[in-house]
């Protein structure tokens, strides 16, 4: 038996021997575990850290569309949208459909006491694209000339304004009101509709008289291949001057271009092919431009 004294002397080597053998054990273990790990993470089994993980790039929403690029929609058909900005800073996406006159039908639908929303208008005619047309005042009445499948109603602006028509023979024609007056004596017109103002003629832009407030915009135009183009401006964004300017410096090769009843009004649809556009008017709408 050991003296008390000498127990609490041999009791610490003991406890040092242990720590000794396990200190070697473990150390084993870590080295190996170290080894281990290092073998992972050069073969790529281990995943990135935090930091690269999140370095890479979020891919695009693939519901996005393209800008400034044209997209064939179905033959004849072209879809295309662009950001536009003025010198004022304001901004929008527009839509543009673009048409080959040559594989189209165009008329103009006209509803003096029935009314209805853009979508109501694609349901009824079942239409590859439909945009909406010219002025009407609060008695929902055209302030303009429409002629729609040969029946005349309206009197023809004089002097100023412009008027998408198509004729007896189909042809489609856009053009300005001062410039090219309406004579109905000598004019078998099967479709019109007019608006105000011109915005471009012969390539160049219009002087007109408009005040500067920014609103949903849409224009009917023709470019110098003589495609005809539908072009909606959703947002409040910009003036009809501002809007001018835009079209004249695009790269859209436009010859003509009429504004037409925008505000509310604005609205424009297309089905063709996989390509879909829902722009709807805020209020129900007496005339409608169509394409079949």
């Amino acid at each position: 038996m050991f003296p008390p004294y000498s127990y609490a002397v041999v009791l610490p080597v003991c406890r040092l021997e242990s720590f000794r053998m396990s200190s070697k054990k473990y150390g084993k273990l870590f080295l190996l575990l170290f080894f281990l790990i290092g073998s992972l993470m050069a073969c790529d089994v281990l995943p990135p850290t935090g930091l690269d993980s999140t370095s890479t790039a979020t891919p695009s929403n693939p519901g996005t569309p393209p800008l400034n690029q044209w997209i064939q929609a179905k033959p004849g058909v072209d879809l295309r949208y662009e950001d536009w900005k003025s010198p004022s800073n304001n901004e929008d996406v527009v839509t543009i459909v673009r048409f080959d006159i040559h594989r189209i039908h165009l008329k103009v639908a006209y509803q003096a006491t029935h009314p209805m929303s853009m979508h109501d208008w694609m349901q009824q005619e079942q239409a590859t694209a439909i945009i909406n047309g010219g002025y009407f005042d609060q008695q929902d009445n055209a302030t303009g000339l429409v002629i729609s499948n040969g029946q005349v109603s309206g009197t023809s602006y004089d002097g100023f304004g412009g008027m998408l028509s198509v004729d007896s023979k189909g042809a489609i024609k856009l053009r300005s009101l001062r410039n090219q007056p309406y004579d109905p004596g000598n004019e078998q017109l099967q479709q019109a509709t007019q608006s105000s103002p011109m915005l471009i003629v012969a390539g160049k832009r219009t002087q007109f008289d408009a005040n500067a407030v920014n609103q949903r915009r849409s224009i009917v135009a023709t470019d110098k291949q003589g495609r005809l183009l539908f072009i909606a401006s959703p947002g409040q964004a910009f003036s009809l001057d501002e809007l001018a300017d835009i079209l004249v410096a695009s790269d859209l090769s436009i010859e003509t271009a009429l504004n037409l009843d925008g505000g509310a009004s604005t609205g424009l649809y297309m089905n063709a092919g996989s390509q879909h556009i829902s722009v709807d008017s805020f209020s129900p709408l007496l005339i409608v431009i169509v394409v079949k």
